[in-house]
């Protein structure tokens, strides 16, 4: 555990001292902020149109009108921002004519993979962190649900993990940031789509094939955690979806002492 903190130490550094994870940092504040106030601005709408109905009024729910687009926006935003924060882990070595020397330090290929792994993860955990901070406003406002906030947050947090352990197999994959970055926002783009793609062409509605382009969506076990369920179904999925990621990671890096 000691070599992957070192390693993620190392990449937590090198990203700091490039104005990347700033420029990054501060856009992902922006979009935050805006779509909160979006969202916020439509809740207080929809609360004025319902004055005439005490019924309805009382029926409106902020996890539900307001943190659940919240969180659905973020995600989304979280979708095009995690290539461009994952697409050098492992080309900025090849591109630097560091690879070498890493892989042949005393460090094994895990202690590299579950570095570079572990350092997105603590920076993908610091923009949720940030959500959260939005989401607490509405503590001090109005009356949210626990649970409900909570389990969005983890959602976040977990789809954010998956989308980095993906961006680090890309990169590891190719010599090209641009490449890495494409490849990456590829796969999240299709993840989020295979519910409509499994209703079509050869996977027809209800066959097996189906069902299994479903249980890969992201957006599928994404959605219960944004809803406040926490199954342990959904959370063996990201736990099965990271660990998959970071296997072939490893084997892709493995594959460059046999080149």
């Amino acid at each position: 555990m000691r070599h992957v903190a070192s390693v993620a130490g190392r990449e937590l550094r090198s990203l700091f001292v490039s104005p990347v994870a700033y420029g990054v940092l501060s856009l992902f504040s922006v979009l935050a902020g805006m779509f909160f106030i979006l969202d916020l601005s439509w809740f207080e709408q929809a609360l004025l149109q319902l004055q005439q109905y005490p019924d309805q009024l009382a029926e409106l729910n902020l996890n539900d009108l307001l943190l659940h687009e919240f969180y659905g926006s973020i995600s989304v935003v979280l979708l095009f921002l995690i290539p461009g924060i994952t697409m050098g882990l492992y080309t900025a070595e090849k591109a630097n004519g560091t690879e070498e020397l890493l892989l042949t330090s005393p460090l094994t290929i895990w202690d590299i993979v579950l570095g570079k792994f572990a350092a997105g993860a603590i920076f993908i955990t610091a923009l949720v962190a940030i959500v959260g901070l939005f989401a607490s406003v509405l503590f001090i406002y109005g009356d949210p649900e626990v649970g409900k906030t909570t389990s969005g947050l983890l959602g976040l947090l977990l789809t954010g993990w998956t989308y980095v352990a993906i961006g680090g197999f890309a990169s590891a994959i190719t010599r090209s940031q641009i490449v890495a970055f494409l490849i990456t926002l590829v796969v999240l783009v299709t993840l989020l789509l295979l519910p409509g793609i499994s209703e079509f062409g050869i996977a027809g509605s209800g066959s097996g094939v189906a069902e299994t382009l479903r249980w890969l969506s992201v957006q599928l076990h994404f959605d219960p955690l944004l809803n406040g369920l926490v199954d342990t179904a959904d959370l063996a999925y990201f736990a099965v979806m990271i660990g998959s990621f970071l296997v072939v990671t490893k084997a892709a890096v493995e594959s460059v002492r046999w080149r």
